[in-house]
């Protein structure tokens, strides 16, 4: 039995998925203490809203974090980078354990976390992406869904924990959570040697070459630009206070975006081959460039927005429904929050397994009329709960018509994102992994801050039913651009192949 035990032991540290379960734990728990345990501390130690509100900003490195991707693509020390910014946010927390209060170096240390947690996740995708094949993308994010929310949900926790052991302990555990997760990373298979790109430019050759391609550098500034905007929305500036209530203000990124990947194709038709093969050659921006010159580039850039557009819309308006309905935080919390979670992750397992098995433009296709459809079921509970004060006596039928909407609406939430990820990842090329995927996802979690930052005017304007409706028709305008996909998936699958081969051969060599 000695004799198997450590065997056995083994196995499970090689094995591929227990790596993405710990990664992405650790991914998810830097993320839950920005958002759910650094506001409740800042209102306890007396802090304004407006401050607090203020500190959101901060979480724009998660939105910017492709800027700085490629150094982690070129040094490709994702373990150590891993450790080292695991280490640098336990010492964060450690600063908190010493540091009441609310000064200018509060904001220098959230600013600092933010931007660490940022390049955690960076290392983490590519890491991840690398290790993984393609058949095994499915399964691997359900796994990854999963213990990302678990770790935020860790982060959770430690609210409990300060009530009963105070902030101190609170920080001090955090940082011993941090600097284990560092010492795990370290302990990670080590990453696959990669062929150098002997056609790599300097930076500084790079952005002589971009100075020379004013349409290019234009259509880069637009999408760093659109990527900023929430800070108008954050920021009180009366002169536009009337204009951010407005539906084509909260449009106006989105247009950039689009505008951008219009003007890079205008401008790459001016360009030599040779300065051209340079500039995708770039270590700063040469894998955002190298993306939008992909032959359906606008058509990826309109799907990702547009794909989880249903689920983000209604995603937002979802707890404040509950509140307006008469149901008290304890059923919100319960049912939710608690078992919400508990079928989205059981969702991320099933849609993962499910795209493995059929393909992920299937997946695609079935997963995403699910998560579309659930919708329904909050369309279904507007129609039929009234409205009333928090706390009042709701009868036991509206109760299982919401319990049912909001079970149907997480597990199906749940199967779509795992066919959805997979697609990120299968897109990317392998040799610039980390710093495509940090600008795919960027691209995601700005689309996501849009929808909820619309969805409460829509809600507002239009009532709950009537909006519930729409979030469920906002599903099918990605469903026109899936024939494009399909060659989309395609191409990556034979740029995959085709790398293989050559790897193959200069192994043999």
């Amino acid at each position: 039995m000695n004799q198997i035990e450590p065997a056995a032991k083994s196995h499970l540290l090689r094995s591929k998925l227990f790596w993405v379960s710990l990664l992405y734990f650790s991914e998810g728990f830097p993320l839950g203490l920005f958002y759910d345990l650094f506001p409740v501390y800042f209102r306890q130690q007396g802090v304004e809203l407006s401050k607090i509100g203020l500190l959101s900003l901060l979480g724009l490195a998660w939105s910017l974090k492709f800027l700085w991707a490629p150094v982690i693509d070129y040094t490709r020390r994702h373990r150590y980078w891993m450790a080292a910014v695991d280490i640098g946010m336990g010492l964060v927390m450690m600063y908190f354990a010493y540091n009441a209060g609310f000064g200018s170096g509060v904001w220098v240390a959230i600013g600092v976390f933010t931007v660490l947690s940022a390049t955690n996740d960076i290392a983490i995708d590519g890491y991840t992406i690398e290790r993984l094949d393609k058949r095994e993308y499915g399964l691997a994010n359900g796994f990854r869904i999963g213990f990302y929310r678990v770790g935020m949900l860790t982060a959770g926790a430690l609210l409990w924990f300060s009530d009963y052991a105070g902030w101190n302990a609170t920080y001090w555990l955090s940082a011993a959570i941090f600097v284990g997760m560092a010492i795990l990373s370290l302990a990670a298979p080590k990453e696959d040697a990669r062929n150098p790109n002997l056609n790599q430019v300097s930076a500084n050759q790079e952005f002589g070459f971009l100075t020379e391609s004013p349409a290019l550098m234009l259509s880069i500034a637009m999408f760093i630009l659109a990527l900023l905007w929430p800070i108008m929305n954050a920021l009180s500036i009366e002169s536009i206070a009337v204009l951010k209530k407005t539906w084509w203000f909260k449009s106006i990124p989105v247009a950039l975006i689009l505008l951008a990947a219009f003007i890079f194709r205008y401008g790459f038709q001016r360009i030599s081959a040779t300065h051209w093969e340079s500039l995708q050659n770039g270590p700063v921006f040469g894998a955002l460039i190298s993306l939008l010159n992909r032959k359906h580039a606008f058509v990826i850039i309109c799907f990702i927005l547009i794909f989880k557009l249903a689920d983000s819309s209604i995603g937002f308006m979802i707890k404040p429904f509950w509140v307006d309905s008469g149901f008290t935080n304890t059923q919100i919390g319960m049912i939710s929050v608690n078992l919400g979670l508990a079928l989205s992750i059981a969702g991320g397992v099933i849609g993962g397994w499910y795209t493995d098995r059929v393909g992920i433009y299937k997946g695609l296709w079935l997963l995403g009329l699910t998560q579309a459809f659930s919708n329904l079921g909050y369309v279904i509970a507007a129609m039929t709960i009234p409205q009333v004060a928090q706390g009042s006596e709701i009868a036991l039928s509206h109760q299982a018509i919401m319990y049912s909407a909001s079970a149907i609406e997480s597990l199906t939430q749940g199967l779509g994102t795992g066919a959805f990820l997979a697609f990120m990842m299968a897109i990317v090329d392998k040799s610039k992994a980390t710093t495509e995927y940090a600008i795919l996802s960027s691209i995601f979690a700005f689309s996501r801050s849009i929808a909820g930052w619309a969805g409460g005017v829509g809600a507002q304007e239009m009532g709950y039913t009537s909006y519930f409706l729409l979030t469920f028709v906002l599903a099918f305008p990605a469903y026109l651009m899936l024939p494009w996909i399909k060659q989309v998936l395609e191409s990556a699958n034979n740029a995959g192949n085709a790398s293989k081969v050559s790897d193959a051969a200069s192994a043999s060599k």
